[in-house]
């Protein structure tokens, strides 16, 4: 099986998750929506992926897995808490995340959408 996600393809309606504290994460400014669709595997399985957008906003997460996510639609502002290093990404900007990894999101649009694939690893 093979999943397009192309930057200037039709976005798919994705299932409401709630908010960051329903995902694992702190709402430091909000309101804040989440919502998301998983492609493949779950999250009880090693490796997962899919689709994730939230609301403006900001949000402390700590990582439970392995991360590679590229944003597809917004603006978003992510600092790594221990390092103290800020990135600004766009459309079709990718990252990479170690588990552990305690981040902050400061989504700067109304809105961003991500494509991402988890790996959890002992």
């Amino acid at each position: 099986m093979m999943i397009p996600l192309m930057l200037n393809a039709e976005r798919e309606t994705l299932d409401a998750w709630g908010s960051p504290e329903d995902i694992g994460a702190v709402t430091i400014v909000g309101p804040i929506a989440v919502s998301g669709k998983i492609l493949i595997g779950g999250v009880d399985k090693s490796v997962f992926g899919g689709l994730y957008a939230a609301t403006r906003g900001i949000y402390r997460v700590v990582y439970g897995f392995h991360e590679h996510a590229t944003l597809l639609d917004g603006a978003l502002k992510m600092t790594d808490e221990k390092s103290g290093r800020e990135v600004i990404y766009g459309p079709g900007d990718s990252w990479i995340i170690e588990k552990d990894t305690s981040m902050i999101w400061e989504i700067l649009t109304p809105s961003i959408r991500k494509s991402y694939i988890a790996i959890i690893m002992n």
